[in-house]
């Protein structure tokens, strides 16, 4: 291996080791943790039920082998038993339990194909535990969107205030683009839920396995159609594809956080954290200062994610099919478990933000960011040409700005005057054609916000409809994660029960 590659795995490891350090995976928390050795069991189970009634396996034989299938299981579960995690290290257990004669089980099967099982059988425990908290963050931005249809602030392009908004509906695209993360996740995950057990290492065998009954047993939707393709191919890009999903939502979340960010550096923030907790902490020197702890821990936690979905890459590169760089589990199941724990932080960061609509309503009444509704208003209902209207706009905000006059405060005579010298040669109206009603109420940011008329603006129609066709995407979601859970619980449960049928009376 080149030094260059080996310099890249050791930081892979040592990121993914950072990451776990607090982003354990949900079942690693229970008796039997859905590991390499609980899959290699069930692997093992599945394979004596099933070789035993189509004849591939002895019947007299069988129950000697459930037995020592069990014990080493049994043995695994205690507090501080070996729980071997590759099959050349499993099988000397299953010897040591059961006899030589175990070794029969293994008709037809190969460490490639078990481990590409476990590997994604583990993959698609993550993809169902990531899927879960993007749904909970994700819903938590919808809630939080559907407080705040009437919180008018500003958005910002370019890092410069650009047009009052809906802090609902700002909230709502964030959530758009988790949604999508979201039908990615539920497209990598049918191409992960696919039994490669049976393809032994690149083209299968002359035993006659029954591999879809094998892919029932262990929860899989199907099976991994080429046998080349099962361990070669498929099981080295699915953790890449799993890294492009992470990153996507590790980006989201960062264009997040840095957009709140840019409050801490104002003197009158309309939107922070709550004071206190894990939300913020006291600066060592400053009195004053409450720096926004949980962002930059947010922010972190998205820097890793990224770093050990990057890494998935430059292991999977330049290698031959089927080399086992970029397929190791732990730093695979390290970098989805990055991204639950960015996303749960997340989660943290929109229940405990404190939102001033007022302070928000001053900011954008302070600047000039409803200046483009004037030449919207202009065109729209008087016909004036966009780049006239544009102009004259913009003629009106550097005549404020040098005069520090605040949109609301425009003199209307000042606003006549600028009009009737912009459109000077123009085959138009040659004065204002608006009221000084008219001309102030196009400067209301609240009013803007209402009045859109496109679909998919900040609207209350819109904002109604976005909201339930939000909230329902989120309970489909929900449903799916849940309705793969249960799937892959029955199937385990059903082949427990099958095996356990096998074992000698009295075990």
């Amino acid at each position: 291996m080149s030094r260059p590659r080996i310099a890249a795995n050791r930081l892979v490891l040592s990121l993914a080791l950072v990451a776990g350090a607090w982003a354990q995976p949900a079942l690693s928390q229970t008796a039997a943790p859905r590991d390499e050795f609980y899959w290699l069991g069930q692997i093992n189970k599945a394979s004596a039920v099933i070789n035993s009634e189509e004849g591939l396996l002895d019947k007299a034989l069988t129950p000697r082998v459930a037995a020592g299938i069990a014990k080493v299981l049994q043995d695994g579960n205690l507090p501080g038993g070996k729980r071997p995690s590759s099959v050349i290290t499993f099988e000397p257990l299953l010897i040591q339990a059961a006899g030589q004669e175990v070794t029969l089980i293994h008709a037809g099967r190969s460490s490639q194909d078990m481990h590409a099982t476990y590997r994604a059988a583990i993959l698609r425990d993550d993809l169902l535990n990531l899927a879960d908290q993007l749904n909970k963050t994700a819903g938590s931005l919808v809630k939080l969107a559907g407080k705040h249809v009437d919180t008018i602030v500003p958005n910002y392009t370019n890092g410069v205030a650009a047009q009052p908004n809906s802090y609902g509906h700002y909230l709502l695209g964030h959530a758009a683009g988790l949604d999508r993360d979201a039908q990615r996740l539920r497209e990598l995950y049918a191409r992960v839920d696919r039994s490669p057990m049976g393809t032994t290492v690149l083209n299968g065998t002359s035993w006659p396995l029954n591999r879809t009954r094998m892919a029932e047993y262990l929860g899989f939707a199907t099976t991994v159609d080429n046998a080349y393709d099962a361990a070669q191919i498929s099981s080295m890009e699915q953790p890449v594809e799993a890294g492009s999903i992470v990153t996507s939502i590790a980006l989201h979340t960062g264009h997040f956080v840095e957009d709140l960010m840019t409050q801490y550096a104002q003197a009158r923030p309309w939107i922070l954290l709550e004071e206190g907790g894990s939300n913020t902490y006291v600066s060592s020197a400053m009195p004053q200062k409450r720096n926004p702890g949980l962002l930059n821990t947010t922010r972190r936690d998205a820097s890793t994610a990224i770093s050990l979905a990057m890494g998935v890459v430059i292991q999977a590169h330049n290698i031959t099919p089927g080399m086992g760089d970029p397929k190791e589990v732990r730093p695979n199941s390290a970098m989805v478990n990055s991204a639950i724990a960015m996303l749960k932080n997340w989660d943290k960061v929109l229940n405990g933000l404190v939102i001033s609509p007022e302070r928000a309503l001053e900011e954008l009444n302070s600047d000039w960011t409803a200046s483009q509704e004037l030449a919207d208003v202009l065109m729209r209902k008087y016909k004036l040409p966009f780049r006239a209207g544009h102009h004259f706009a913009s003629e009106v905000v550097d005549y404020a700005k040098a005069k520090n006059i605040k949109p609301l405060d425009f003199p209307y005579a000042e606003a006549k005057r600028i009009y009737a010298d912009t459109v000077k040669g123009l085959a138009v109206a040659a004065e204002l054609p608006m009221s000084e009603t008219e001309f102030r109420s196009t400067l209301d940011p609240v009013a803007i916000v209402r009045h859109r008329a496109s679909a998919g603006g900040p609207q209350p129609a819109e904002m109604e409809r976005m909201l339930k066709t939000s909230t329902q995407r989120l309970a489909q979601q929900g449903e799916w994660v849940a309705a793969r859970r249960t799937k892959i619980s029955a199937s385990l449960a059903r082949l427990d029960g099958d095996f356990d049928k096998l074992l000698p009376r009295g075990n």
